[in-house]
């Protein structure tokens, strides 16, 4: 039997097929009746053409999410549309499909323009980037769940599919040396999990396929390597879905392949826990995730239709219970379709079938919130701890981490579920996100996160500008964050510890300074107008402030706090260059 239809084979029993009585059959009536009417509402819809006046706007003007937000509609449109059809199954949604099967082929380039060199997409140049090969996996599972319905109308539709994937992503992604091959952050297994797609559904060249699938395995060897022991992911639980996440999905593809014993050959499977584990070691509560680094949503949303597969792939308990408590907060078994409105970028139709796939397993799981009491992270330096009605998380780290804030020491504190002090998150992201001018956005600077500004310093951002872990036991962890502040603060050590009770969180910032410069401040963030009354501190130390920053955010952060912000500012008054200060938070 040939290597061609051995994968073929092994991808029908783990995914049938949309011909297949296992989506009517096994998928709940009001599930399948949300799909259905979801894709009903795009039905008579026509299909966009993408401009390339906005395409230019990235580099014009820096602003991205205008394409975005028209490029990822018309893919949320494609999905929607398979999605239908397959719960249905006659032939209602195909059309409208196949005519968008045409449109997606006429796209120069299937990225977005801040992945991108040149103001218009141009036809040989085709950057395999984040969004393309997700364009293209979306493109590929449809291929391949309605392959006998798009071959019962011209053989030539398939065919035509396969050379747009050969073009767009597999001859350019096999060639290139691109940088994401031996990343260790979220390009690199999010790109492979699609690419691997492409390659065991359209590659007909079985010495490429095996080429590409050895770099894929290759690059996924890096991206765990490139990971602590303790699986933290530096980027944030906001990146967590489209990296450990997505590492999943390469791993879950491998077996197809063959290649899962290449993998396993490598001691990984404690650290392949750690990492599916840390979705829920960094959940607070009531929906909420700690939301550190670049996150653009501070509740797991994204992580509904993974982390039960995950956790049930690896015979995890805990994320399995998770998963079942995730779907049914957010209605997956009556209005599942309903996500896709939030569910970030658009959806990823391969994870929604996977997921479906286990459907009857999901539904006997005993859905539990993983209320953990304690978690250490000792390689990325974060502490969670939930006492009574308070969740407090800290972090440590350094200031040159993927999707890096300068932000080392900063930690956040929930009461009875709901946000007290907070970690602002990320705005829209523009040019200037990923530009050398990064550090001059207020949602990036250490002044806007719950951190000391020393002698009227803030941090520093890169590598060097770190904390060092003093002592860490039972809800309770000292940082000093001297070394995240450069010369010009002054100090010789700042030992921050932040300690959870039954009361609430007791802080206290022991410090020497070589010098007095300027009065040394303690921000506090906050969407609450009340929030000082829950702060207790001696005035004789301390001087409170607070002022209004509602104007400082964007759409995007308005979704995620609400359209009021503040930052309150506890003034230290005594110029003595060694102080001991104690505060506390009920």
């Amino acid at each position: 039997m040939s290597l061609l239809l051995t994968i073929a084979l092994s991808i029908t029993s783990l995914l049938p097929q949309a011909d297949d009585a296992f989506w009517r059959d096994s998928i709940p009536q009001e599930m399948k009746q949300s799909y259905i009417e979801y894709g009903e509402q795009y039905q008579d819809k026509a299909w966009t053409a993408l401009p390339w006046t906005v395409f230019a706007e990235n580099k014009i003007t820096g602003n991205r999410v205008n394409y975005e937000a028209i490029c990822f509609e018309k893919r949320r449109h494609l999905a929607a549309l398979v999605m239908a059809e397959i719960m249905e199954g006659r032939g209602r949604f195909l059309n409208s499909i196949i005519d968008g099967i045409g449109s997606f082929c006429e796209e120069t380039w299937w990225g977005i323009p801040a992945h991108y060199g040149k103001r218009i997409p141009l036809q040989e140049s085709q950057e395999v980037d984040l969004f393309n090969a997700e364009t293209a996996s979306l493109i590929v599972w449809t291929r391949y769940m309605l392959e006998k319905q798009f071959d019962a109308f011209s053989p030539d539709l398939c065919k035509r599919i396969d050379r747009e994937i050969e073009h767009r992503i597999l001859k350019p992604a096999l060639a290139k040396d691109y940088w994401w091959k031996t990343a260790g952050m979220n390009w690199n297994p999010w790109i492979c999990s699609n690419w691997l797609t492409c390659v065991l559904i359209c590659e007909k060249d079985e010495s490429r396929k095996a080429e590409a699938i050895a770099q894929i395995e290759k690059a996924t060897r890096t991206f765990i390597d490139a990971y602590p022991e303790d699986g933290g992911c530096d980027e944030g639980p906001g990146y967590w879905d489209r990296a450990a996440a997505s590492m999943f999905e390469v791993l879950r593809l491998l077996v197809i392949s063959n290649e899962k014993l290449v993998i396993s050959n490598y001691d990984y499977s404690g650290k392949i826990r750690n990492m599916a584990a840390y979705a829920y070691r960094t959940y607070i509560g009531n929906d909420y995730c700690v939301n550190f680094a670049d996150a653009h949503e501070n509740k797991a949303v994204q992580q509904v239709n993974i982390v039960y597969p995950f956790g049930l792939w690896l015979g995890d308990k805990t994320m399995r219970e998770f998963g079942a408590y995730l779907g049914r907060s957010k209605q997956v078994l009556t209005q599942p379709a309903k996500l896709y409105d939030k569910s970030g970028n658009f959806p990823t139709l391969g994870r929604e079938l996977f997921f479906l796939r286990h459907i009857r397993d999901f539904i006997a799981e005993k859905p539990q919130e993983p209320l953990l009491k304690d978690v250490w992270l000792p390689n990325l330096q974060i502490m969670t701890a939930r006492r009574g009605n308070t969740f407090v998380a800290i972090k440590g780290g350094h200031n040159g981490e993927s999707h890096n804030h300068n932000d080392v020491g900063s930690f956040i504190v929930y009461m009875d579920g709901e946000p007290l002090f907070i970690d602002p998150g990320v705005g829209e992201y523009t040019a200037k996100t990923f530009s050398n001018s990064r550090y001059e956005i207020w949602t990036m600077q250490s002044g806007y996160h719950n951190l000391p500004q020393i002698n009227g310093v803030d941090q520093k951002d890169g590598k060097d500008f770190s904390a060092k872990v003093v002592n860490h036991k039972d809800g309770q962890l000292t940082l000093d964050i001297a070394g995240a502040y450069p010369a010009d603060a002054a100090v010789k050590s700042w030992k921050r510890t932040v300690s959870a009770n039954k009361s609430g969180v007791t802080v206290t910032e022991d410090y020497e300074l070589s010098q007095y410069v300027a009065p040394s401040r303690l921000m506090l963030m906050t969407t609450r107008s009340d929030a000082l009354q829950h702060v207790s501190y001696n005035p004789n130390q301390l001087e409170a402030t607070i002022e209004d920053v509602s104007n400082l955010l964007d759409p995007l952060l308005q979704g995620m706090w609400g359209k009021k912000m503040y930052r309150i500012t506890l003034i230290v008054k005594s110029n003595n260059t060694r102080q001991h200060i104690k505060y506390s938070i009920k």
